[in-house]
């Protein structure tokens, strides 16, 4: 497995992974936030991947938000890459809400972290668990770590 960014180790929880990627849940209580990161050394871009592992990613990327949009009754999917801080290829999708304390703004420096309670979080990983579960297929196996 490819080192995980200690800024990204820092932030976020690791909850398993598919066969490219990594999933990381973004420790922050104000959106439910989770981070994919393909498990290869030394990519900054998503062009660097292989044609078949772009296609993967993808795939991969389009079960996370579809899961953040249904099982999380998201109003709108934020998916971006920055990289400007951690280098490491790494693509957020977060949910947002009408609702949230940031909308309709992006939500990077708007607001602090929020840090999940061990209830919030054992909860919203429950959650998660049953949701990713249910998406194991050809494309999208997952395992978890936690």
């Amino acid at each position: 497995m490819a080192e995980l960014h200690p800024q990204l180790s820092k932030d976020c929880l690791i909850i398993g992974h598919f066969s490219l990627s990594r999933l990381l849940l973004m420790q922050d209580a104000n959106y439910p936030w989770l981070i994919l990161v393909p498990d290869r050394e030394n990519i900054s871009e998503l062009y660097q991947l292989s044609d078949a592992e772009q296609k993967q990613f993808m795939q991969e990327s389009a079960v996370i938000a579809r899961l953040l949009k249904n099982d999380f009754q998201a109003d709108k999917i934020n998916i971006a890459a920055l990289g400007n801080i951690v280098p490491q290829l790494h693509i957020h999708h977060i949910a947002r809400y009408k609702t949230d304390i940031a909308w309709p703004a992006p939500v990077w420096g708007k607001f602090p972290a929020k840090r999940y309670t061990p209830d919030q979080r054992d909860e919203l990983m429950a959650k998660l668990k049953a949701s990713l579960n249910n998406i194991n297929n050809d494309m999208a196996h997952f395992e978890f770590e936690i």
